[in-house]
């Protein structure tokens, strides 16, 4: 005998607020509805992503350049950022490539963020930020932010940016055509890679690809957004997300 699923609530009992209005009520259970309705979407999406059939196999012996327990760079291999017990490993490509004064302030204020959630990210899975920069600079930028949990490395000397389009030098024709990038113009790019360990096979799992999507209008930059708090909680407020744009410092006193 199939098990029967259980039916949606028919009813929903809201909360009050002090003082709210008729219409505000209103307003806000007919919002509440798209809400549940956006949430439902959310999770058909995430199952969909947790379904897609294994992706390409990884052949190519990556070698990074990370901080050693001295302090020292060492050199680590894209298997050796598996530990023991963990399949998965996401690679975040973050935009400070050695011929940038300064890190993108986009990549930085993602990282500031991702910085205080790394360590319960590590519970579960693997994590990396690589950049294209020597060691030494991106450590050096780290510590200016104050960043303590994100393992950082650097990918100068190999091709992982370039191969999994943490730059945009391995793009096609068509693809450079549809995000306007002028020829003979390369950048470094803002992707997060996830892989999956399988015995001794590495495969790519997934891509943050909505990246090199052309944004429709009103939508730039939302490739990271299930991911990214600061503009989650724009989102929340009257005046959205306005024309605000991350900055590397603020003259307001905040924290750089």
């Amino acid at each position: 005998m199939s098990a029967v699923a259980k039916s949606p609530l028919q009813t929903v009992h809201h909360i009050h607020f002090p003082n709210e209005s008729t219409a505000y009520r209103e307003a806000r259970n007919s919002l509440l509805k798209e809400e549940m309705a956006l949430r439902r979407q959310l999770e058909r999406v995430a199952a969909q992503r947790r379904a897609l059939p294994p992706g390409g196999e990884v052949r190519e012996g990556y070698i990074f350049e990370a901080a050693g327990a001295d302090g020292k760079p060492k050199r680590v291999t894209l298997s050796e950022l598996f530990a023991p017990g963990k399949d998965t490993l996401a690679i975040y490509s973050f935009m400070f490539g050695p011929e940038r004064e300064r890190p993108c302030p986009g990549c930085t204020h993602f990282l500031d963020s991702l910085d205080g959630a790394a360590r319960h990210i590590q519970q579960r899975m693997n994590l990396a930020v690589v950049a294209k920069s020597p060691l030494p600079r991106i450590l050096g930028f780290a510590k200016e932010r104050g960043w303590r949990w994100l393992p950082l490395l650097s990918t100068a000397g190999n091709t992982f940016d370039r191969d999994y389009f943490g730059d945009s030098a391995g793009l096609s024709h068509a693809v450079r055509k549809q995000q306007e990038f002028k020829d003979g113009e390369e950048w470094d790019m803002p992707i997060m890679n996830v892989f999956r360990r399988d015995g001794s096979v590495i495969r790519h799992f997934w891509g943050s690809e909505l990246l090199y999507v052309p944004p429709e209008s009103g939508q730039e930059y939302r490739h990271n957004d299930l991911l990214d708090p600061l503009w989650n909680v724009f989102d929340l407020a009257p005046e959205g997300r306005g024309d605000f744009q991350p900055k590397l410092a603020y003259m307001s006193g905040t924290r750089q």
